[in-house]
This record gives structure tokens, sequence and C-alpha cells, in this order.
């Protein structure tokens, strides 16, 4: 069965999408089959991975509006074992259009239903808001892991956020949880980095990923070139960063089915 995590902060500029398209290449380059989704409007995972927006001729959207299946949305990035079901412009009026349909939250859950036993991680690049959108995000999800730039104001929104996580817990996914935070930007040089990191640490303790992504000209130069840094340049501190963060992914992954295996078998004996 799939991983499904979403990458969410609704705060803008904290590397959400820098880490959910950056993750997604990674855990295919450890050749684990995965599905990114982009659920942001602005489309920027999309263009990340060097696909135009306009050349589109199906998105996620379709699958939300129209119940499109996602093998006529899903396309490759150009990272073996990495697909993404891209966005298109037309998501930005997908929130409007859901108001008055039934599960509006659980549309996009239904989309992914089938297609569990298909990937073995799907990342879904939350929008920065804490809207409907997010909502279906979330209700799919399994985890989620929040990106927190090492800036000042860090923390400044989060309350809302994990207000918001609690809400969707007890209406819609009871089983959601809180994967990890990831602390972005980190610039060594800066002793406010440091400062920011011991903050975060003494808030969310061993959910803080040991992995650090450093703010570097070349993590911000790939989606330029339409590619993720692992492919940009793989010999960069931000494509090890990277890498290391897939790798501890996959060890907590492999850690919870270890732990659940003797209770998924004691209800099937049942």
């Amino acid at each position: 069965m799939s991983k499904i995590i979403a990458v969410a902060n609704q705060k803008g500029g904290v590397g959400k999408t820098t880490t959910a398209l950056n993750l997604a290449a990674a855990l295919a380059a450890s050749y684990y089959e995965t599905l990114l989704i982009d659920f942001d409007p602005q489309g920027n995972s999309t263009s990340g991975f060097g696909i135009r927006k306009n050349n589109l001729k199906a998105s996620i959207y379709n699958a939300l509006i129209d119940n499109v299946p996602l093998e006529e949305i899903v396309i490759p990035t150009g990272v073996e074992l990495c697909s993404i079901a891209p966005s298109g412009l037309d998501l930005v009026g997908a929130e409007v259009e859901l108001v008055n349909v039934p599960e509006r939250a659980s549309k996009l859950k239904e989309a992914l239903a089938k297609y569990k036993k298909v990937y073995d991680f799907i990342i879904i690049d939350c929008p920065p808001a804490l809207g409907l959108l997010t909502e279906n995000a979330f209700t799919a999800a399994n985890s989620i892991i929040i990106p927190i730039q090492c800036e000042y104001y860090a923390l400044e929104g989060l309350g809302q956020l994990l207000k918001f996580v609690e809400m969707i817990k007890m209406t819609f996914n009871p089983h959601l949880a809180i994967e990890g935070v990831l602390l972005t930007m980190y610039d060594s040089r800066v002793n406010l980095s440091s400062q920011v990191q011991n903050q975060i640490k003494k808030y969310f303790g061993e959910k803080v990923y040991k992995t650090i992504i450093p703010r570097t000209i070349r993590l911000a130069e790939a989606p330029g070139f339409g590619q993720p840094i692992i492919t940009y340049d793989k010999r960069s501190t931000g494509a090890e960063a990277y890498i290391n963060l897939s790798k501890e992914v996959i060890a907590k992954e492999k850690e919870h089915r270890r732990l659940n295996l003797p209770e998924l078998a004691e209800e099937k004996h049942t």
C-alpha cells in the first residue's frame, strides 16, 4: 500500500514545493515508485519538472471535478520511477466548484483509492492556504511533512496549521499524523539559523528531521531548468540533503510497517 504524505505549510516561501518535488525525485532514485500530486494552483511542482502547464491535456483538476481517472492525468517527469499528476491554471477555481459537491473533502482520497497498490509513495504538494484543497490533501494523506524556514517568525501561524490538522482528524481522517518537521533554508553562517533550529526542536522534539536543507544557489536554480536537484547537480549539498531526507522517510516507513505487521497479521487471522 502507498504511503501518502502531504507537504504543507500555509506560509509561502518556506521550501514547500522544493521539498515535495525533490523528496519525490529522491525516493524514486532509491527505486521506490513515486507519484507527486501538484495540488497547488500555482503549479510550481509541474513547472519545476519542466512541464508546460499550457500544453496539458488534463490535470489534477479534472480528477477532482470531472472524475477523470489518474491514469489519464499522470505523466512522467524525466526521473525514472517518478510520475506527476500536474496542476493547471484551472485548479484555481476548484475550491469554488467543490463547495456544493457532496463529500467534497474526500474527492482526492477517492481519486487515489485504486492506485494505492501502484505506488510506494504518493507526495502531495499542498497550496499555501488552509482551504478546501488542503482539506482534501489531509483527508487523503497518512501523514504530513511541515517545512519550516530558518528565519524570523518561523513558528508564526503553525498553531493554526496544527488546529487544522486536529479538525481533519476529528472529522475526516482519524489516523492523520505529523510525519516530521523539516528545517529549510538553513545558513550556518547566520546565528539566527541555529537559534531557530533550537526553538523548533524545543517545540517539536523528535518530530524534527535530522536532515536540514541548506540555503544554496543550486537548489534555487534547479526549477528554472525544469529539474530536481538530484539531476541538476547530484553532487551539490542540496542534492545530498534531499537524498538524506528520503532515507529518513524510508527508514521511518519501514519501522512503522515492521511494528504494525503483527497487528495486521492478527487482524487477518481473526
